[in-house]
């Protein structure tokens, strides 16, 4: 019985590898009939019952290919009956989902997340998953609703929608009454209608669902979410006031609230009464409100706030009055101006903060003696017993991320290739211009800032690092941004000039994707470089900027090859191993070379 049983799954997975292809052609030559199915790649099988129970092909190129039927999803796979394991993500599968697979009721795990697949979520498929736990089916181009009964799936833990574009209509009432989930997932859809009432989710840790056209107040029915730690409601259409009971979501580390039409209280009350009641929240990490119509003056009880809030947006809105002096790490920038009539930038130094002084004296070492047309220039340094200042050259053009990630701020193909390249002779400069190299250690889009004709500048050596001589790496407590963190300095501590060139890598992908490293789409397991390493085989207009490369542009192809040239060079940064990415000298060469191509490829064309 088991052989046969065997046999009939062994049947099954050989006409699934007829119906597709991948580059390496890893199932042509170890999926053979002449080896058991159970030690074939990605086929895991039950101890007892010696059953394909997991199918694992994530991230292999499988792709679709002419005749057109290729590259679908078959149907034979609905014959492995012990199946619970399906996962077919990040490959290049096209074709519509066959509605069988919704009806085999041994699934735990379905992952079909970042193909091309289309089709629609049938109506009953709740009625014949009653084990899954994960669905995972974004990055897609299905179309239609959430099936209404979607809170008889019991034993659902996970439920990952996110960008399929062509998801309509509500969200389903019962979706909150699931209590066995743990993250929902429904971003950068088209759902609209009010957030349903939050009833019964006692495990529910991430709650995403961004880039929607939701409308309505946010529900005071959140608070029974208890277990919240993200949360991001932002650029949808929820109006009304930011709610107080925000503040039961004790372990809540990320809001993200921004662009929608939210105030702080009431059209009289200006209060931001939302941000005091935070302080109970002592996880909090990124707060951004930007884009929302909050008029009023920042309270000064912002200083509150958790000891460990990273992230404070609030640009795009209506505040009036002064920056209070209990915002700041390190310190606080002001503009300022001096005798001469030239504008400057002041940051003042914070000795609240433990590490201050040290970070004074860093930042003076580090830049004093530095000049260079792309690294932010120290005009000079002011200190006393209590009172200690950099003036600094002033950018009136604000820093890149502000470019990136503002909805009025737009940079073309031949002005981020500019910008990425004075970055790049910056950082070089600074690794190689001096007897002791200067590692930066915390470079970000933050700290990369823009003069009024945008030319970069790097600035912010907060916590730079001096190399000494003969020293290859050098060991410190001291955190840089997490997600530009290079993996060797987030795990021990020890950094080299190496791990600036991986936060270098990672800019270099958002500064070209729009996407940031810290967004909720990324976990461990999925950073944005692995994203990026199993997206770009796709093409450059499945990773780029959407108001950046769009097919009808005139030199689509020309911007497409260099975009992809680009990314190509950001993986070679970004690698996993310090002594496998590139040096910086290399780095400037080669993005100058792509840029050339680029101005000539458009010449000609």
């Amino acid at each position: 019985m088991t052989a046969r049983n065997l046999n009939s799954d062994q049947f099954a997975l050989l006409e699934f590898k007829d119906r597709i292809a991948g580059p390496q052609n890893v199932l042509a030559n170890n999926w053979t009939a002449s080896t058991s199915v159970c030690n074939w790649i990605g086929v895991s099988c039950g101890i007892l019952h010696k059953r394909v129970i997991a199918l694992n092909l994530t991230s292999m190129n499988l792709r679709g290919t002419i005749p057109p039927h290729l590259g679908t999803i078959p149907e034979a796979l609905v014959n492995i009956s012990n199946l619970e394991i399906l996962n077919l993500g990040f490959n290049q599968l096209s074709g519509q989902v066959p509605s069988s697979i919704f009806k085999i009721s041994s699934f735990k795990i379905i992952d079909l997340s970042s193909n091309s697949l289309s089709g629609t979520l049938p109506n009953d498929m709740c009625q014949h998953l009653p084990k899954l736990e994960g669905l995972y089916l974004s990055w897609n181009e299905l179309s239609g609703q959430i099936p209404e009964e979607i809170g008889n799936l019991l034993d659902l833990e996970l439920l990952n929608l996110k960008a399929i574009k062509g998801l309509t209509g509500q969200i389903p009432t019962l979706t909150f009454n699931i209590s066995s989930l743990k993250t929902i997932n429904l971003s950068n859809n088209s759902l609209s209608g009010n957030l349903p009432p939050i009833t019964n989710v006692p495990k529910l840790e991430t709650l995403l669902l961004w880039g929607n056209k939701l409308s309505g107040n946010i529900p005071n029915s959140i608070s029974n979410a208890s277990m919240l730690k993200n949360l991001d409601l932002g650029d949808n259409l929820f109006s009304g006031p930011i709610p107080k009971m925000l503040a039961s979501l004790k372990h809540l580390e990320v809001l993200l609230i921004h662009d929608n039409n939210l105030i702080t209280g009431s059209a009289t009350d200006h209060e931001w009464n939302f941000l005091s009641s935070l302080t109970n929240c002592k996880n909090l990490r990124k707060i951004s409100v930007s884009g929302n119509p909050l008029s009023g003056v920042l309270p000064t009880y912002i200083g509150n706030l958790s000891k460990s809030l990273q992230y404070f947006y609030a640009s795009y809105c209506e505040l009036q009055g002064n920056i209070p002096m209990e915002i700041g790490s390190f310190g606080y920038v002001y503009k300022g101006r001096l005798s001469d009539g030239m504008e400057v930038a002041i940051k003042v130094f914070n000795f609240q903060t433990e590490g201050a002084f040290r970070s004074f004296d860093i930042e003076c070492d580090a830049l004093r003696n530095i000049v260079h047309r792309n690294i932010v220039k120290v005009i000079t340094c002011c200190s006393s017993v209590d009172f200690k200042a950099l003036v600094l050259d002033y950018m009136s053009n604000g820093n890149l991320e502000k470019w990136l990630h503002s909805k009025n701020c737009f940079l073309d193909i031949k002005q981020r290739v500019d910008i990425m390249i004075d970055v790049a002779v910056a950082i070089e400069h600074l690794h190689n211009g001096y007897p002791t190299p200067i590692i930066h250690c915390d470079i970000k889009p933050s700290n990369i800032l823009l003069d009024e004709d945008m030319v970069a500048h790097v600035g912010d050596f907060g916590i730079a690092k001096l190399l000494g001589e003969g020293e290859v790496m050098k060991q410190t407590m001291t955190l840089a941004t997490i997600g530009y963190m290079a993996p060797e300095f987030g795990l021990t501590g020890i950094v080299s000039i190496k791990c600036d060139v991986y936060s270098y890598g990672i800019i270099l992908i958002e500064t070209f994707t729009k996407k940031k490293p810290t967004d909720n789409f990324f976990a461990e397991e999925v950073t944005i470089r692995h994203w990026m390493e199993s997206s770009l085989p796709k093409g450059a207009i499945e990773i780029a900027d959407v108001d950046l490369l769009r097919r009808e542009d005139e030199y689509f192809v020309v911007k497409a090859n260099c975009i992809s040239s680009i990314m190509e060079l950001a993986l070679n940064c970004s690698a996993e191993l310090p002594e496998e990415r590139k040096d910086m000298k290399d780095v400037v060469v080669e993005l100058k070379k792509i840029k050339q191509r680029l101005l000539n490829n458009i010449e000609h064309v």
